[in-house]
């Protein structure tokens, strides 16, 4: 008998579809609404309304940290701005980066690690926005989740990069050039502080990647002892 050939295509990590599919489900909903095709004349505020009740904002952070207060109308923020977003293309392309990023590291780390790598990046770069601004602003979007994925992806390319005998410093091309670029529309367009929890979102992905990846932590400290 001969065997199945193996799929050259490995498939995209469910948990990533998921997370996509929750995306485009909200955002389909609020952009019918807007349009005025579902939910009727009220459905026109929809988004205002979203963004009200599951935005995370610097506010939350502090009647959190502050005041002590975890109820869970506050705690569930930190979970579900990624999910909502200010417009249709803010989505697409949150969605389109999510998904291309989620296979390649989803090719390498387990469904799981996936998992851990995007929560990771999501409370993280909530925290940390909220702790360094001080005037209230709002976060939204899952692109905390796609720099987290970027950092991943930094560290899974550094170790192919190692492994090959070339400069690890290329793998942090992707992460170098997206800042150049968020510093390059700030300067032109005014900066928007979201950049912050997009930062704190690689950091959180690119430190918790060693955990998840194949062998964990103790092959971690392997590769770093053998340099």
């Amino acid at each position: 008998m001969s065997e199945r050939p193996e799929n050259p295509v490995n498939p995209i990590p469910p948990v990533v579809v998921i997370i996509v599919l929750m995306i485009v489900a909200v955002e389909g909903a609020l952009s019918l609404g807007a349009t005025g095709l579902v939910g009727g004349p009220t459905a026109i505020g929809w988004r205002l309304a979203v963004v009200e009740d599951y935005a995370f904002s610097v506010r939350v952070w502090d009647v959190m940290a502050s005041q002590g207060n975890f109820d869970p109308n506050i705690l569930k923020r930190f979970v579900t701005y990624p999910f909502v977003h200010a417009s249709f293309t803010h989505a697409l392309f949150a969605g389109a980066l999510f998904l291309a990023l989620g296979k390649f590291v989803g090719d390498v780390i387990n469904w799981a690690g996936v998992l851990v790598i995007v929560l990771v990046s999501i409370l993280f770069g909530a925290a940390v926005f909220g702790m360094v601004l001080t005037e209230n602003r709002t976060l939204i979007g899952a692109y905390p989740a796609v720099y987290g994925l970027i950092g991943a992806f930094t560290y899974i390319l550094w170790l192919q990069l190692g492994a090959s005998g070339k400069n690890r410093l290329q793998a942090f091309r992707l992460i170098g050039f997206l800042m150049a670029l968020q510093l390059v529309f700030g300067l032109l367009f005014g900066g928007n502080p979201t950049w912050i929890a997009d930062v704190a979102g690689f950091f959180g992905g690119i430190l918790v990647a060693p955990l998840v990846a194949p062998g964990g932590w103790s092959a971690f400290l392997g590769r770093i002892r053998t340099r």
